[in-house]
């Protein structure tokens, strides 16, 4: 790097050549006004704010377009700068309207502010102001383009943030308007960071819109539980109420973007739906009753049946949004009414490599060194609806000049360019991977496993593999394998783990198994069956979370999940409930609480907890309660330690949630299996792929939308309105739909091994002819469960 000297308002600095200086003011602690300015974004230097006296310079000069150069002499608030600045801003303000107590950026403006620094007293401007129509583009942002100073920071962020053209400029001078192409509406999941860019009123929160004002909310710093991110947050409320929630800077992480999931998803927990008092069955009937009646009822029921049953006949499931002192409260109280059948793996369908798994799921590359890889494979990943804002590191990676290939079983729209997209029937993946590691072997003269070589029954075109073999040879950087979501629910998940985790410890590619939500912290914390907290073995197993409902449970304890939208097979849940002689749900919503439940204990939920959660790198973060509880509901963790305490279990007076955290051993997340004993069969064919049903048989597809991820983001009403809230149907290739003589307005009858449903058909290109995509997570097609095939009737 190479430095030279300046002065800047008397301050001699030295500065890297080249920065603009703008960047050296904002280094040197000094302010420049702006309002185009912003470091994550390009510089166009079209608003003029930020004009600065430069020594022999004819006339002031754009700070954010001007670079430094040695022995240049800056003066930021001389006469002709200030001179320079107050015309810019008399400019601004000539269309702007007066609006500001009416206005929801009000007390947070930019604009405003500067206007006290540097408009005048009175307009010289006497005639009529510009007026423009605003256009609805969406349910999440709020138009008043009247407002717009044109800085285009929307446009900016659009283009070179999220990967979208979605904004733009049209007309010329003073009929210059910022649109979106044809009126449409902006659907990007990363389209709310434009309403903190703005530094006007021009676009703002349409849930928060004429809620609250700033300087009335108390903020506190929180953290998002809906995916393993981890994301920075802040969480603004007033009344008892969460208004709204802005992002923390946090280089590491976030940066200073949230994904539109963890900014609007607080609708929630406002909702009417809120539970608030415990609950209790008497006579078929759910009462409210008081949390003494509703302990005593539950303390009593599990007594009596460990001493009728033991231990084994209880079982529990647990969300994993749930926060680390949640995980380890809930497994130390089950553990200690003697079951080990405790899980929050609960869309997992593939278990069969938990002895060899890592100490948690994660990331070999911390999240802020995605960008400096040199290439990277996505099996099995959905990144840009799984994890929004880590997809923007990977579309960074592409500027980089890095390369990305992925393998899935269908076409997803990337805000990333692609080297190579390899699309395969879902039942052929593990080989696909296989194939990819067996050419990553060869480039890299290493032997192969008998377990990876080509199994000849399996049907499929491998000329992919060496290409994305050749993106993860690249040796002038690191390179990732990325296994997403998809591939954690697939049903031969094992082999996609063992197989990555091969190539991870023998041909030098780093590994990142996204876990879901906090399930790092789920494992640390010993939220599984085979292993205690800080994972150590246990002694005897315990019951996955796909095992639990094979046979019958005395007891069963859900812990913040809607069985019906959160687990693999909710039939299979519902009939074991059902024969279940307890059954007691801790849940923040009435709806989400099952019928079956004798007992319902109301917890709080992100907003109003405090807790710790792991992410995705294995960063420990602490999130704090935004709000008082609502009421009645409480925090999980004090519910359980209550629970405990009444149970006459050991260990379980702690003070406060820190006591709990203390107590957990965290060591570092492990995302490599140590020990990769490759499962020998590449090809799995499940069992009721073998039985006969009336209609066509098509693979599945799974994938849980962006939307329905968990209880509280499916209440959030704005995100619910949203284009990325997928209807509820049985997507098929075009010309499959042909051949079956069907076409968009037609209803299906769609069975599988454990249920049946009607739903619509609708085209998509994106499907393989042998597959059909079909949401899950959704009431719709929840009866359908974890079928790995269905059956499409066409006449019923």
């Amino acid at each position: 790097m190479t430095t030279i000297d300046i002065t800047i308002d008397t301050q001699t600095l030295k500065v890297e050549a080249g920065s603009m200086i703008i960047q050296v003011a904002d280094a040197a602690g000094i302010y420049i006004p702006r309002f185009c300015y912003h470091a994550q974004l390009s510089i166009v230097a079209n608003c003029r704010m930020c004009l600065v006296e430069v020594e022999r310079a004819p006339k002031p000069l754009p700070a954010c377009a001007t670079p430094v150069t040695e022995g240049m002499v800056i003066k930021t608030s001389s006469p002709i700068a200030v001179e320079a600045q107050k015309g810019t801003m008399e400019f601004l303000l000539i269309n702007h309207p007066l609006d500001c107590p009416i206005c929801d950026q009000g007390g947070e403006c930019p604009l405003q502010d500067l206007a006290v620094g540097y408009g005048a007293g009175g307009s010289r401007f006497n005639e009529g102001k510009r007026a423009v129509k605003n256009i609805n583009i969406g349910p999440l942002i709020e138009t008043e383009m009247t407002r717009c100073i044109h800085c285009t920071r929307c446009v900016r962020c659009g283009q070179e943030i999220a990967g979208i053209t979605e904004f733009g400029a049209i007309g010329r001078g003073e009929e210059m308007k910022i649109t979106t192409f044809m009126e449409e509406s902006v659907d990007s999941e990363v389209s709310g960071n434009v309403i903190d860019l703005c530094p006007v009123g021009a676009l703002t929160s349409k849930p928060y819109r004429f809620t609250a004002r700033s300087w009335e909310m108390a903020s506190h710093q929180a953290i998002s539980p809906h995916d393993s991110l981890g994301s920075n947050l802040i969480v603004q409320g007033v009344g008892g109420e969460v208004k709204r929630v802005l992002p923390q800077l946090n280089d590491a992480v976030n940066e200073d973007w949230l994904s539109d999931r963890d900014r609007f998803s607080y609708e929630a927990v406002n909702s009417s739906d809120r539970l608030m008092h415990p609950l209790l069955q008497r006579n078929g009937r759910m009462e409210q009753v008081s949390w003494e009646k509703a302990l005593n009822v539950t303390v009593e029921k599990l007594r009596e049946i460990v001493n009728r049953h033991g231990g084994k006949s209880l079982g529990a499931l647990c969300t994993p949004t749930a926060t680390l002192e949640e995980f380890y409260l809930l497994q130390k109280l089950m553990r200690g009414l003697g079951s080990e059948n405790i899980d929050h793996r609960l869309r997992q369908q593939d278990f069969r490599d938990d002895i060899e798994a890592p100490m948690s799921p994660g990331s070999q590359v911390p999240v802020a060194n995605l960008s400096n890889l040199s290439g990277a494979l996505l099996v099995g990943c959905n990144i840009r609806k799984e994890l929004p804002l880590v997809a923007l590191r990977f579309r960074q990676l592409v500027k980089n000049g890095g390369c990305i290939a992925t393998l899935n079983p269908m076409h997803f729209e990337n805000n990333f360019s692609l080297q190579k997209s390899w699309i395969t029937a879902p039942h052929h993946m593990p080989a696909a991977l296989a194939s990819v590691a067996r050419e990553l072997a060869k480039k890299r003269n290493i032997e192969i496993p008998t377990e990876l070589e080509t199994d000849t029954s399996v049907d499929l075109n491998l000329d992919s593999a060496p290409e994305i073999a050749e993106i993860l040879n690249n040796e002038s950087g690191e390179t990732l394998l990325v296994l997403g979501q998809i591939a954690m629910q697939h049903l031969s998940a094992a082999e996609l783990r063992m197989i990555g985790s091969w190539m991870a410890l023998h041909c030098g590619v780093k590994i990142a198994i996204l876990p879901d939500s906090n399930s790092a912290a789920g494992w640390i914390a010993g939220c599984i069956p085979h292993r205690g907290a800080g994972g150590v073995p246990v002694e005897r197993f315990g019951r996955t979370a796909a095992m639990m409902t094979q046979e019958p449970l005395s007891a069963c304890v859900l812990f913040g999940l809607e069985p019906d939208l959160d687990y693999s097979r909710p039939a299979s849940l519902n009939r074991t409930l059902e024969s279940a002689d307890f059954v007691l749900s801790f849940s923040a919503f009435r709806s989400a609480a099952p019928s079956q439940a004798n007992v319902i204990l109301p917890i709080v939920p992100f907003t109003e907890n405090s807790g710790s959660f792991l992410n995705l790198e294995g960063r420990l973060q602490f999130s704090h309660a935004a709000m008082h509880p609502k009421e009645e509901a409480r925090p999980g963790w004090k519910i359980l330690r209550v629970l405990g305490n009444m149970l006459g279990l050991e260990g379980f007076d702690y003070v406060n949630v820190k006591d709990v955290t203390s107590e957990v051993d965290i060591p570092k997340v492990d995302a490599l299996y140590r020990s990769t004993p490759l499962l020998a069969k590449l090809k799995i064919t499940p069992a009721q792929e073998n039985r006969q049903m009336p209609g066509e048989a098509f693979e599945r597809i799974f994938g849980v939308p962006i939307y329905s991820i968990d209880p509280v983001v499916r209440r959030a009403t704005a995100l619910q309105a949203t284009r990325d809230n997928l209807l509820s149907a049985a997507y098929i290739h075009p010309s499959r739909l042909s051949e079956l003589e069907l076409d968009g307005d037609s209803l299906v009858m769609v069975r599988s091994a454990e249920g049946l449903v009607r739903l619509p058909v609708r085209a998509d290109e994106r499907v393989l002819k042998t597959c059909v995509y079909i949401p899950t997570a959704r009431l719709e097609t929840a009866p359908l469960g974890n079928s790995g095939i269905v059956w499409l009737d066409t006449d019923s």
